[in-house]
């Protein structure tokens, strides 16, 4: 059985995950490999401030808990194999048959090619890298899940079902180990790859959040923990806006590592209470989600390059166009794709029996 309110995180998370990236596109803070800001001060970016702290580790919660799931009706080879399929092909094959695309627009953002000379034979393996892009996600997650497997064969039942106790004041406790983890296993100049606390978050979604009994707890809390995430983001707000937001030391500042927790607590909660149930559109959004993810950023950037670079239209048209592209040129490429034999096995991990790796 489905658990609609994973799935309605999931695709609510990727929803805020393309905004964001509209955002980011033209933001004044992070400008590295963008389209660059419209004036000096842009007040819209406070929306990176609220959505950049939460996002992943949401997403790797979500994960983390839907790998208990499926390892719960699979074996771990089945895991293992469907995960591959999933998740590793599409950000290494997939970025020499289709993501190359993405790192050319990106090496335009950046200026590469303006400031170098690269080899011709160098050109393409370097586009190929490059265009890895939002793809780093997966490439986590897909090295988290060949952990998961070995925790789901030595490590038997107990630790899950101590977790499944956990109460209201046992998940706000929980911040004190995310937040430690966050000084774990960063990789240095590309900063997403943050090990220690996506990883932990993994681990916390399979022992703990996978528990429905936990998050129904959780749930009981919603109205003040919403209230709580909204007070810790005005204080991260006030405390970082105009710094940074991806270096480490921003995102793993206390004011907002502590606004994180309780986001990701409140949005577990609320989603269970009020949105634990699936309709015609959530079906739609689930199904798609994935590949949404994987390919939004294409036209998005792509439209952003182009408006930038060839017009001189009103910085809420740019924004307008841009959302657009991401949203509708995103889904429409990801269907094109999925219905192309091979392409689609290797820019989206859709094989000749699909698994459901959602679980």
């Amino acid at each position: 059985m489905r658990k609609h309110y994973l799935d309605n995180i999931r695709w609510g998370t990727i929803v805020c995950v393309v905004i964001f990236h509209v955002i980011y596109m033209f933001n004044g803070e992070a400008q590295a490999g963008v389209a660059g800001p419209f004036r000096e001060v842009q007040y819209q970016d406070a929306l990176q401030y609220i959505l950049y702290p939460w996002m992943m580790i949401l997403l790797f919660l979500v994960a983390g808990a839907s790998s208990r799931y499926y390892l719960e009706r699979h074996t771990i080879k089945e895991f293992i194999r469907a995960r591959t399929v999933k998740l590793l092909v599409p950000s290494t094959i997939g970025l020499f048959v289709f993501q190359w695309i993405q790192g050319y627009i990106n090496m335009e953002l950046s200026g590469a090619f303006d400031r170098s000379q690269i080899p011709g034979f160098l050109i393409y393996p370097i586009l190929a890298v490059s265009g890895t892009g939002v793809l780093w996600f997966i490439q986590m997650l897909w090295i988290f899940s060949l952990g998961l497997a070995l925790i789901r064969r030595f490590v038997k039942g107990r630790l899950y079902d101590f977790c499944g106790r956990i109460g209201m004041v046992g998940a706000i406790a929980l911040f004190v180990p995310i937040y430690l983890s966050g000084y774990l296993l960063n990789t240095p100049v590309i900063v997403v790859y943050r090990f220690g606390v996506y990883g932990f978050s993994v681990l916390l979604g399979y022992f703990v959040f996978a528990h429905e009994e936990v998050v129904e707890r959780i749930s009981r809390f919603s109205v003040p923990m919403i209230a709580l995430a909204a007070v810790l983001a005005g204080v991260y707000l006030y405390l970082h806006f105009g710094d940074n937001y991806a270096d480490t030391p921003v995102f793993h500042s206390l004011s907002g590592m502590a606004y994180a927790w309780a986001a990701c607590l409140a949005i577990l909660g609320s989603v269970y209470r009020w949105g634990n149930r699936e309709t015609s559109f959530t079906r739609f959004m689930t199904a798609r989600s994935y590949g949404w993810y994987v390919l939004h950023y294409l036209p998005l950037s792509a439209s952003a390059l182009l408006l930038c670079r060839f017009t001189s239209l009103p910085p809420l048209v740019i924004y307008l166009i841009v959302l657009l592209c991401g949203v509708f040129l995103g889904l429409g490429l990801a269907e094109v794709l999925s219905r192309i034999p091979f392409i689609r096995w290797a820019v989206l991990g859709i094989g000749k029996e699909k698994a459901d790796v959602s679980r």
